[in-house]
């Protein structure tokens, strides 16, 4: 924030300068890391059946071993296909013993424990079957917020035999995966396509409108779902972890993730200065609204008492709040904040704050045309213990809880 100049100067962030640093290993391949002269580590990755590129990691060395599950959906197939694994035999077979598996934890909580849910394969059979009930002129937007996914687009699109279309954002970013094939295995070329002698076999996702019944694109661009929302034919997917005494279990954010998929803009908050500029700036600009200046103060309070750096603002609550344009009128699906007056972004701050959504009518329509299927991203309690059972470690520690949120209810001790 250029606050002399009362504007906002933007700068991106791109993976270029760390291209030459992080380097990708194949799956399933031994391979040794050097730390320092004369010490190193065996690491051995895994798919982990979350989504796309999700691994898990075996690491060796000085006599030790630990497996680092990261997020994982430990379906019964998928343990089947670790304990047969040539490098974990050892481990699942009794010979050898892992010192520590680092778990996936996100649903052992109590009110969670007896959720029972469905393989991913039963998920995608009830969706199919939901939507080949539907006329064939019936456009579907699949509500994808983050990664995971990618089978749910592969599925549909073969049953209802039509493309996805995803906005340009995400398109690149699953495109790029066509750079690197070999790090995501058979993923790749059912999404993005491959190249077969002189000929390019199209995948399933696309970033052309033209023939799509299947949208994935983000709230807040320029897709044709939310130009015809009114209309009949437009049918919203959404996938749910899973049924539970008669509710349905919502899936967005759980285990976090919430908003990979989406284009985000950081407002940067170098300094307790600048926050008191920027709250001066919203105080100025609610002077009509006075009773949303003693939460804006508490709210910015709230973000420097927990070391709160930035701002995170997504592009539907830009396109929403802000009022800014392309030169030829037309929005772009990139918002481009550079040179944007700082007070312009008042009313995204005070969305923010408040929680109100412009969406009100749009989700009351979804409601009434609405599929959800059960598509869980990571694993139940029971799935947990099969995994835990099939390498009886000799400790457990949990890798999705942290200090500030850490309580008795997400304890291993609670698990015993």
């Amino acid at each position: 924030m250029n606050f002399a100049r009362g504007i906002l100067e933007s700068r991106k962030q791109t993976y270029r300068r760390l291209k030459n640093h992080i380097k990708p290993i194949p799956l399933e391949t031994p391979t040794e890391i050097e730390l320092a002269p004369g010490q190193s580590i065996r690491v051995t990755l895994f798919d982990a059946n979350h989504c796309l590129g999700s691994c898990m990691f075996l690491i060796e060395g000085n006599g030790q071993a630990i497996l680092y599950t990261g997020d994982l959906r430990s379906e019964q197939w998928w343990v089947n296909t670790l304990i047969r694994n040539p490098v974990l035999l050892p481990y699942t077979k009794g010979t050898q013993r892992l010192d520590n598996i680092y778990l996936d934890t996100t649903f052992t909580s109590s009110d969670a424990l007896e959720y029972e849910m469905p393989s991913k394969a039963e998920g995608l059979n009830e969706l199919i079957k939901k939507a080949s009930q539907y006329p064939p002129e019936t456009i579907f937007y699949l509500n994808t917020w983050t990664f995971g996914y990618e089978e749910a687009w592969v599925a549909l699109s073969a049953a209802l035999k039509t493309r996805v279309h995803l906005d340009d954002y995400r398109w690149r970013l699953y495109s790029s995966q066509r750079d690197q094939p070999t790090c995501y295995g058979a993923q790749t070329a059912p999404l993005v396509g491959y190249k077969l002698g002189n000929h390019e076999h199209p995948g399933c996702l696309t970033n052309f409108l033209e023939g799509a019944r299947i949208h994935s694109c983000e709230r807040g661009t320029r897709c044709e779902v939310f130009q015809n929302l009114h209309a009949a034919h437009v049918v919203w997917i959404t996938p749910i972890i899973a049924r539970h005494k008669g509710c349905e279990i919502a899936e967005i954010g759980a285990g976090g993730g919430h908003g990979d998929l989406n284009q985000t803009h950081s407002l940067e908050l170098y300094d307790l200065s600048s926050v008191q500029q920027l709250l001066a700036i919203c105080n100025r600009a609610l002077q009509a609204q006075p009773e949303l200046k003693e939460p804006m103060k508490e709210w910015f309070s709230t973000l420097m008492k927990n070391g709160k750096e930035s701002i995170d603002l997504d592009l539907e609550i830009l396109r929403d709040e802000v009022e800014i344009t392309s030169q030829d009128g037309r929005p772009d699906d990139e918002f481009d904040m550079d040179n944007l007056p700082i007070d312009k972004l008042v009313p995204a701050l005070t969305r923010l704050i408040t929680g109100k959504s412009k969406h009100e009518e749009e989700d009351r329509i979804k409601q009434q045309r609405q599929i959800t299927f059960p598509f869980s991203r990571h694993s139940s309690y029971l799935e947990l213990r099969e995994l835990v059972q099939a390498f009886n470690p000799k400790d457990i520690y949990p890798c999705t809880v942290d200090r500030s949120t850490y309580t008795y209810d997400v304890s291993m001790e609670m698990l015993d």
